[in-house]
């Protein structure tokens, strides 16, 4: 069985084959989920940093800003996850401890090279945790068609007002009362807001599917699911909404990956508050 969006602890171990990717990160101390990777992680688990390999750099080769996390280059994480032994129909499992973001980063980054087989640890892993190195066979896979969508800036001005653009951001940084990570403060004209936290339920799992329907549904209106777009700060949180959506039943939408960081540093872009 293939799991393509939320994989629970029990269904992890009951995959003997599972290539599985430690995602764990801290934006305020980059080299955070590195150490706790080295002082315990799950059985057979592969760290991926997030500056390094599920991001590129964050300016062109022109000079733009492009944002705090770019896309990285398609080739260059093929060849990480190849390096991994990711091959055609290989279940991907990827995790972190902080409700998923890093992990939906790289489930909607597996989903761009074309791999539907991945899916985000659901809840705390209640396993044994271990300090060795992995092991990795190589493999030949080779990136397919993305099976999501993503839009640029220039894009998305031209069609505020005609998507609904969710921002994921919490809610004090959307209205703009304060910016700890980006130089100007507020939300992009026309954002509604939802906190990715607000995905999950006290548990710290992902809400029950009827509720993430209903909710996003309530959110949407009158928009279609594929004339959604998302953004946090820098296309990292806004990845969660993206799942959540997703395992929801509600396919489509599509990420700004440039996001707050990219467009706030603009000055030609408009910028809202409230």
């Amino acid at each position: 069985m293939a799991y393509q969006t939320l994989i629970t602890p029990d269904q992890l171990r009951a995959l003997p084959d599972a290539l599985i990717l430690d995602c764990r990160f801290e934006l305020t101390d980059p080299t955070a989920g590195a150490r706790a990777h080295a002082e315990g992680h799950i059985p057979g688990a592969h760290y991926l940093h997030l500056d390094d390999d599920l991001a590129g750099p964050r300016r062109a080769a022109d000079g733009r800003f492009l944002g705090r996390h770019p896309l990285p280059d398609r080739d260059t994480l093929a060849a990480k996850l190849r390096a991994l032994g990711l091959r055609a129909g290989r279940q991907v499992a990827a995790y972190d401890t902080q409700g998923g973001p890093y992990a939906a980063r790289a489930w909607w980054l597996l989903r761009w090279l074309g791999h539907a087989e991945v899916a985000v640890l659901d809840g705390a892993w209640d396993g044994p945790w271990s300090t060795d190195t992995s092991a990795a066979t190589p493999s030949d896979w080779q990136p397919g068609e993305p099976l999501v969508g993503w839009v640029d800036a220039d894009a998305l001005q031209r069609q505020l007002g005609r998507v609904r653009l969710l921002d994921a951001r919490a809610g004090e940084r959307f209205r703009g009362e304060v910016e700890p990570l980006d130089g100007q403060a507020g939300h992009i004209p026309g954002a509604s807001h939802r906190f990715f936290k607000d995905n999950l339920g006290a548990d710290g799992r992902f809400k029950p599917t009827a509720q993430l329907r209903a909710e996003f549904d309530a959110l949407l209106a009158p928009f279609a699911q594929d004339q959604v777009v998302h953004q946090c700060g820098s296309g990292v949180t806004a990845c969660h909404n993206l799942l959540a959506m997703t395992h929801a039943g509600l396919d489509g939408a599509l990420l700004y990956p440039g996001s707050w960081s990219e467009w706030s540093a603009d000055p030609a872009r408009p910028v809202a508050r409230g």
